[in-house]
């Protein structure tokens, strides 16, 4: 393939949502099928039990039973094992992702992890996604069907967001830095093929640079200059892996002339050569 795959949910489903059980079969033929790719869409799964590994932009995520986990937009990803896995999978179109609940999927600049819920809670995800899925099967010229479907839809992605809000790895309020990060983050993802600069994403944000890197290391620990990089870097990786790319391509992809340049960028940020990074990943 000349470039990662891109699943689009519309389709699959004209109505923006997917929602269907999985288990170890299903999961082993979906995988099979798409392989490593991206989505145009969130990716939800309510895992009741057993464990299913994935590969999300090359860090491996274990989710055991009593989970919940979410793949963003974008995100190449892949499953790499699963063992006696019951669950959920629920597919759902950006747009329907309500404005205020975004913040509490996207505003982490580090991957996201699995959230453990408890018996009771547990209990609430399973019926109220049963109940969604009852009425995804049913007939859909019924009166109010989509409007019913959405509101049962926006239900669960609320409980989920308020279990992820509080979680203590992140940040309860909203303060103005939390707010900075989350536009940074959002700029740097849709820009980054372009904009590289430290000073041109301040004043995207209308802020200063140095105010810019101190909300940023207060949230995150690292500068403006570390996550442009690590952007850079990530997508290059995603490229180098997933993609026929070769190494003077990728480098114009993500803006850079000099490919010479971009392949020395590249190893001192880890520490291996392009090429020596797709020969060893894809031993």
């Amino acid at each position: 393939m000349n470039h990662i795959p891109v699943h689009k949910l519309n389709s699959s489903a004209d109505i923006g949502l997917e929602i269907h059980r999985t288990n170890d079969a299903r999961l082993k033929k979906q995988g099979g099928i798409l392989g490593a790719h991206r989505d145009d869409h969130y990716i939800f799964f309510l895992i009741e039990s057993g464990e299913v590994a994935f590969m999300v932009d090359f860090s491996e995520v274990t989710i055991t039973g009593q989970s919940i986990y979410y793949v963003l937009p974008g995100q190449v990803h892949h499953g790499t094992w699963s063992e006696n896995t019951r669950g959920w999978f629920i597919a759902v179109d950006t747009a329907l992702i309500p404005k205020e609940l975004r913040p509490a999927f996207e505003n982490r600049l580090l991957l996201q992890q699995p959230y453990q819920l408890d018996d009771a809670l547990l209990g609430k995800f399973q019926s109220l996604l049963q109940l969604t899925y009852e009425h995804y099967q049913s007939d859909n010229n019924g009166a109010f069907y989509v409007s019913i479907l959405h509101s049962l839809l926006n239900s669960f992605l609320a409980m989920v967001a308020c279990g992820y809000c509080n979680e203590k790895t992140v940040v309860k309020n909203h303060s103005r830095p939390v707010e900075i990060a989350y536009e940074f983050k959002r700029l740097l993802s849709q820009n980054v093929q372009q904009v590289k600069s430290p000073s041109a994403y301040a004043e995207l944000l209308n802020i200063s640079e140095s105010y810019l890197n101190e909300a940023l290391k207060k949230v995150t620990g690292f500068s403006v200059t570390y996550w442009i990089l690590q952007e850079v870097m990530l997508e290059a990786k995603r490229l180098l892996y997933y993609s026929q790319l070769n190494v003077k391509e990728i480098a114009h992809h993500l803006g850079y002339d000099d490919h010479t340049y971009f392949s020395r960028l590249f190893k001192k940020a880890n520490q291996v050569t392009p090429l020596a990074f797709k020969e060893l990943y894809r031993k």
